[in-house]
This record gives C-alpha cells, sequence and structure tokens, in this order.
C-alpha cells in the first residue's frame, strides 16, 4: 500500500471511530415550538448490507445556505465515516454548491478509479476516492450524501 493509501485508510477509520455531526440535531430553540421549518430529515438504507443513515439538515432563514447538518446511523466504516466527512464538509455551503459536491462525489464514485477527488475541493472526502474501485462499496459511501441531496430537496 502506498503512503498516500494508507493515509486515506487512517481518515476513513479516524472518522469512522469519532464523526463528526453525529447525533440528530433538534428544533431550533428560538422558534418557541417543537418542528421547524428549516430543518429536514432523510433516512436512507442500503439494502444490501444494511447500512441506514438519518441525515438532518438545516437551512438559514431565507433558504438558501446549509447552516448545520448532523446525522445518525449504524452501518461499515466507509458509510459511516463518508457521512462523517460529508458533515464537516457542506456546512456553510449553498444549495447550489452542495448539488455540485454531490454531484461531483456521485460521478468520481461511479468511475471506477477513473476520477480522483480534488482534496481541496472535497477534504478528508478525497480519501474515499479509492471506493470507487470496489463497485459493491460506491452505495455504502453515497448513503450520507443521498440523504442530504433527499433533505435538501424537503428543506
Amino acid at each position: 500500500m502506498s503512503g498516500l493509501e494508507d493515509l486515506y485508510q487512517e481518515l476513513i477509520l479516524d472518522h469512522s471511530k469519532r464523526p463528526h455531526g453525529k447525533g440528530l440535531l433538534g428544533p431550533d430553540p428560538s422558534t418557541g415550538s417543537g418542528t421547524d421549518a428549516h430543518v429536514a430529515e432523510s433516512h436512507q438504507r442500503n439494502p444490501i448490507c444494511g447500512d441506514e443513515i438519518t441525515l438532518r439538515a438545516r437551512v438559514s432563514d431565507d433558504g438558501e445556505r446549509i447552516t448545520e447538518v448532523s446525522w445518525d446511523g449504524s452501518g461499515c466504516s466507509i458509510s459511516q465515516a463518508s457521512a462523517s466527512m460529508l458533515t464537516e464538509l457542506v456546512v456553510g455551503h449553498t444549495r447550489a454548491e452542495a448539488a455540485e459536491l454531490i454531484d461531483g462525489f456521485r460521478e468520481a464514485l461511479r468511475s471506477r478509479g477513473a476520477i480522483e477527488l480534488d482534496e481541496d475541493v472535497y477534504g478528508d472526502a478525497a480519501a474515499l476516492t479509492g471506493v470507487s474501485r470496489y463497485v459493491a462499496r460506491v452505495k455504502c459511501a453515497m448513503l450520507g450524501w443521498v440523504a442530504l441531496e433527499d433533505a435538501l430537496l424537503r428543506a
């Protein structure tokens, strides 16, 4: 294994063991009610392996910027690490920027290794580039990203 592959594997394991954004956010206390019109949730499941993710995204009052992302779930280290990396990456981005990130991530993971994720754009999530060579693992890595995509459609 090359030094870069070792580093990527270490990043995936670190995010899996110490996930960012894990623990579902509740309603915004400033609304004074049990609901929050700016929070949307999506539950996604990979029926092949049983990985599950429930993701909540909060958007700004104008509905354009992602202000918070949280998730909970169970599954393999790839699905858990990917959700962790995603939450770290998209907070502060607009919906359009998040959609571009999701599309680029999907394209790279479906490329079977032909497209590498740019670390300057994807941060730690670039470590998931190698997953694209393992077709059975692509859905694991995509689970959180699909949940975010769905949640943003609902927000």
